[in-house]
């Protein structure tokens, strides 16, 4: 028998019919069960979770047979702590069932960041010294001094700061720039005895500046810095003495008590100390 009559033969075309009409059964089985495993048409759009809580979408997430993960939190102080504030994916974007949906929330406490020293600097270096420490340049208050477009000094809240204090990341600093000393003067303040800050804010008060800090021996600490009085000053605050506006008060700061009571005094203070100890420590001795 040729190959030709055997292709067209009875019993090859029937052959031929179940082999096809098993392979299509074959396929449709196979899609079906496709389609069943991956639940196709069954995709919903997801919900906006944004401006929910934990407690709030968990049900939402639970009822639409989904999961989430929070991934991030970051601080925006606008909002309430705890809420959604991203979601991947989408809002409105086709889900299935056991997909698991990403959440970044609002930090619950906000996020602190060391503050950094920008007096000295130009104002142009000081702004972007304060952005690479997330913080944000709030009024820039123009005050006399001997310097111009030099930063004078760093305030946060109407109060200056230091080097290292913690802060809200995201807070505004106001910065004190000179612009140049001026013809009118006023009267040297008396800054002995008050702490560092104090003498500043009095400085500020009368268009002035600190200049020098000298510190003495007992000063051993940052804490000890905060703690010390001012005990001598330069120019000295005396009658008919006067600065320009936008001079500067150089300090000497102390935690020794003594250094503001006249020098007789002091002294003779100090021979009694060294006296009562000399008898304490020979009465030891015996």
């Amino acid at each position: 028998m040729s190959i030709v009559k055997f292709l067209l033969s009875k019993t090859f075309l029937k052959n031929l019919g179940l082999i096809l009409a098993t392979l299509a059964l074959i396929l449709i089985v196979v899609f079906l069960s496709f389609n069943i495993y991956t639940h196709h048409g069954e995709a919903k759009s997801l919900p906006d979770f944004k401006g929910l809580t934990e407690s709030q979408f968990k049900k939402i997430i639970e009822d639409n047979d989904l999961r989430y993960k929070i991934i991030d939190s970051v601080h925006i102080a606008d909002i309430l702590p705890g809420v959604v504030v991203e979601q991947t994916p989408e809002a409105g974007e086709k889900v299935k069932r056991n997909r698991t949906i990403f959440f970044t929330i609002n930090a619950y406490t906000a996020e602190k960041v060391q503050m950094p020293n920008v007096v000295e600097s130009s104002l142009r270096d000081a702004k972007v010294t304060l952005e690479s420490y997330g913080l944000k340049t709030g009024k820039i208050i123009y005050v006399p001094s001997e310097y111009t477009n030099l930063v004078m000094g760093q305030m946060y809240q109407g109060k200056p700061i230091e080097r290292g204090t913690s802060i809200t990341k995201g807070s505004r600093i106001d910065l004190m720039i000179g612009k140049g000393l001026s013809n009118q003067k006023t009267n040297v303040p008396d800054l002995t005895g008050m702490s560092k800050d104090k003498a500043e804010q009095i400085c500020l008060n009368t268009s002035l500046n600190l200049g020098a800090i000298i510190c003495d021996t007992t000063i051993k600490t940052a804490e000890d810095s905060l703690n010390a009085f001012i005990w001598k000053q330069r120019p000295k605050a005396e009658e008919g003495t006067k600065l320009n506006l936008g001079a500067s008060i150089d300090i000497w700061i102390s935690l020794d008590s003594l250094k503001l009571l006249p020098d007789s005094v002091a002294m003779e203070i100090r021979m009694k100390q060294l006296e009562a100890d000399s008898l304490t420590s020979n009465g030891n001795n015996e």
